[in-house]
């Protein structure tokens, strides 16, 4: 049997298309033609390959039947398939098939541990954690006898809980378009390979099938949207948690309109402070604090326990008091720094508590408030800039890590005026930890601020 597809794809879905990287990210801004690219590399792969299957996943089904399963009964042809709605499964005619799946919640993500995903479509991956994707991905397998290798194709937009892994997996590895490859080992087989990673941008003015009235009005949403759907900007986005945040390298010399700086020498006279955030399987997080002339505050050093996007190092207590401590001898010899962390580390239900455990070591801490919409009030007030482009908080710019979680945190959509803490919070949990322990008034006058290492 011919059939005839009657697919042409854009230059952007071309390129989806013919990327052979283990995984691709297809997509940034709104109306890059996603959907179609998703469900037309799903058949093409599964036609090519027969007995293949395809897992199509988003986190609902009402999501999946308003997107790629309309997508897919709309651009295939209907003799090509046989469509089971009630289990949302698609048989080709060459004995492939196309499951389209949900992953709502956290625990979701077990329903598939006995699948056998040849190819992994997630559509809208912002809206996924990594958890759920790290394991979905570990669900990839195949026969030896189909002679293929499975890979994964995702697509979606800046913004949501997912925010902040995708873009450092995807996008701040280096240049768009560009296959970014890394060596990897097995242990067990005594053998290596490359594993390779592709971002392709995609936008509304790439695709030749939008009409010109979803641009304009694309280009009437407030900025942070704008910047998002229309120009698939992933450093502002809509339902960002702290949009005030700014980080511009030409200004990063002397702290005007941009949070983030170079790092300078600070004096020893001012006022130093630890903030902790404990974990174990997630990350833990130690920021180093001082506290300037006019009462401006500076995040000069962090240790961020993680060995990926939100994945912790497993360094129990002491150890992380050892390192602090080390760190401290090295550079604040002489000097006095308060430690402020979470109370939960006073916890001492199931035994010694961390605090304790921390305290064996020298290392001391008193307990944060806690107040979370307090904390945060906190943080916007610091982030805030006056006429002079001047702001409450400043961040050297090696401290890659609260740079890279903090900006990307989203609003929980439930209680909409807190960070949604299934995101990478712990940085800002322990930044707010210091910031109550030195609280300003979000309308407090500032003084001039005198000379300093940014004048």
């Amino acid at each position: 049997m011919r059939l005839h597809l009657g697919y042409v794809p854009t230059a952007q879905q071309a390129l989806f298309h013919a990327s052979d990287a283990d995984e691709v990210l297809y997509g940034g801004a709104a109306g890059g033609g996603k959907s179609r690219a998703l469900v037309m590399e799903a058949l093409m792969r599964c036609l090519e390959h027969p007995g293949t299957a395809a897992y199509l996943f988003r986190r609902s089904y009402r999501e999946l039947e308003d997107t790629l399963i309309a997508e897919a009964r709309t651009a295939y042809p209907s003799a090509l398939y046989t469509y089971r709605a009630a289990r949302h499964d698609m048989e080709l005619l060459n004995g492939s098939v196309l499951r389209f799946r949900h992953c709502l919640s956290e625990d979701d993500r077990f329903l598939y541990q006995g699948a056998e995903i040849h190819w992994l479509f997630i559509d809208e991956i912002t809206h996924f954690t990594k958890d759920m994707y790290d394991f979905l991905k570990s669900r990839l397998r195949a026969k030896k006898s189909l002679g293929i290798r499975p890979m994964v194709r995702c697509a979606g937009n800046p913004g949501g809980i997912g925010h902040a892994w995708v873009k450092a997996r995807f996008v701040d590895i280096g240049e768009a378009g560009k296959v970014h490859a890394w060596r990897v080992e097995s242990g067990v087989m005594g053998k290596s390979r490359m594993h390779t990673v592709q971002f392709i941008p995609a936008r509304s003015t790439d695709n030749p099938h939008i009409g010109e009235s979803y641009i304009f009005e694309l280009e009437q949403k407030p900025k942070a949207l704008r910047d998002a759907l229309l120009h698939g900007k992933w450093d502002a986005f809509e339902g960002q948690a702290f949009a005030e945040w700014l980080n511009d390298p030409a200004h990063h010399h002397d702290g005007r309109f941009s949070h983030v700086i170079h790092p300078f020498d600070i004096p020893a006279a001012w006022p130093r402070y630890r903030s902790f955030d404990f974990g174990y399987a997630r990350p833990f997080s130690v920021g180093w604090w001082a506290v300037g002339p006019d009462g401006e505050v500076y995040r000069y050093r962090e240790w961020y326990g993680a060995r990926g996007p939100n994945e912790g190092i497993r360094l129990d207590a002491r150890s992380i008091a050892r390192g602090i401590r080390e760190a401290e001898r090295a550079h604040e010899p002489d000097m006095i720094v308060r430690g402020v962390a979470d109370p939960s580390i006073w916890d001492a239900s199931r035994g010694e508590s961390i605090a304790e455990q921390m305290q064996r070591e020298r290392v001391y801490f008193q307990s944060a408030d806690n107040a979370r919409l307090a904390g945060k009030m906190q943080l916007h007030a610091r982030l805030r800039l006056d006429k002079e482009g001047r702001t409450g908080l400043y961040v050297f710019s090696t401290c890659k890590d609260f740079i890279r979680t903090v900006p990307s945190l989203a609003l929980d959509p439930v209680r909409v005026e807190d960070v949604d803490t299934r995101g990478e919070d712990h940085i800002y949990d322990e930044t707010r930890y210091f910031l109550m322990e030195r609280p300003v008034g979000a309308a407090k006058k500032r003084r001039p601020k005198p000379k300093g290492p940014l004048d």
